[in-house]
């Protein structure tokens, strides 16, 4: 019996039958596009790896000579800028007492000579007392040893009573030497003694008042506590901060990049003057400290930046960063050892910039590597 019934239905039921044979059958193979078995693409014996002719990763990989070079590494560092030390000083008050006075605020730019601040004290009223008492015996010595003199060359004194009126004479002299020598000592001419007894505090060097610790009216305690600090801000220091591994190659001299984040487009170039003698116990970097001119003072201290070594190496090879294939732990390259033959190679890299990655171990010039495509080896 016919299963397949004829007319339009027939039709349908023969297309649906056909559809369903498609449909369990395994899709034919075209020509071209065949699968190819893992072994066509590359081989592998042991640790060689070989591209046999018609493979596709012939076109994907390419191959270069290494070549070795002596560029010096550029090393960015955090630095700072500081004021120059031998160009701040401290105004320090030379005895304890009451600020006065305070004759410039922070930020003020001050002449050398010019008044900071006026204190009295216990210790300076004495000091004038002590003067004026000293100035007070010398004359009456003076007197005394002339009318002794006198009266010795009228015969009727002995010669001790003038020897005794001399040395009189000579220690109120070294008494009033030795008052105003204090005052001296505390800035004050003994010529010129004001009637009050006030110490004038003026600004030892030309510059910038950048510290103020005390207001006037304020005791103060502690004489070895500066009152203001001022700096001379027309050269300064960057201070950058190297890693102690660096610094056997950081000399003298060496030319020094800087650039500021105030003035990120501004490049200042400079050489390394001075290297601090300690290293800094938590972060294990020591200052290198280059010099800059700021005329117009646009530098201040504590400005934050970053500072560019040049520092220079020893020849290494140096591969393209896509030369490198990770594997775990290690780090490897694809030498080529016969046309078309590759091994792995494990290597030591060193410093990485715009032009490549520094081999220090594994590779010599010469050699030819994977430059492009060796992830494709890598099973």
């Amino acid at each position: 019996m016919n299963c397949i019934p004829n007319g339009a239905a027939g039709r349908l039921s023969r297309c649906l039958l056909l559809t369903l044979l498609c449909l369990q059958a395994p899709p034919a193979l075209t020509a071209g596009h065949a699968a190819e078995p893992r072994g066509s693409m590359f081989t592998r014996d042991g640790q060689r790896y070989t591209i046999p002719q018609g493979s596709p990763l012939r076109e994907r990989i390419a191959v270069a000579e290494v070549h070795d070079d002596a560029v010096p590494d550029r090393v960015s560092v955090p630095a700072v800028v500081e004021a120059d030390p031998a160009r701040s000083a401290n105004v320090l008050p030379p005895l304890t007492g009451r600020l006065l006075r305070l004759a410039v605020h922070l930020g003020d730019r001050v002449a050398r000579g010019q008044l900071v601040a006026e204190i009295n004290s216990p210790d300076l009223t004495q000091a004038f007392a002590d003067y004026r008492k000293a100035v007070d015996a010398e004359e009456l010595a003076h007197k005394a040893h002339a009318r002794a003199a006198a009266v010795l060359e009228a015969g009727g004194n002995a010669g001790k009573d003038l020897e005794q009126a001399h040395s009189a004479l000579a220690q109120a002299q070294a008494e009033r030497e030795r008052a105003a020598e204090r005052l001296r000592a505390l800035g004050l001419d003994p010529a010129q003694l004001p009637d009050a007894p006030r110490l004038a505090l003026n600004a030892p060097i030309a510059g910038v008042v950048t510290a103020v610790s005390s207001a006037a009216g304020g005791f103060i305690a502690d004489p070895t506590a500066a009152l203001v600090t001022i700096s001379n801000l027309d050269q300064l220091w960057v201070a950058a901060q190297v890693p102690e591994d660096l610094l056997a190659q950081v000399r003298s001299g060496q030319a020094v990049d800087v650039r500021m984040a105030a003035f990120p487009d501004q490049v200042l170039h400079g050489k390394v003057a001075t290297l601090a003698a300690v290293l800094d116990p938590d972060t294990r970097r020591t200052r290198v400290r280059v010099p800059f001119a700021n005329p117009e003072g646009r530098l201040r201290p504590n400005m934050y930046g970053t500072a560019t070594l040049v520092i220079p190496r020893a020849r290494q090879v140096r591969v393209p960063a896509s030369a490198l294939v990770m594997v775990n732990d290690s780090i490897s390259v694809f030498i080529e050892v016969a046309p078309w033959q590759f091994e792995r190679r494990v290597v030591e890299t060193g410093s990485e910039d715009a032009s490549g990655v520094r081999i220090v171990k594994g590779l010599r010039a010469g050699q030819h590597v994977i430059v492009r495509g060796g992830v494709l080896l890598n099973d």
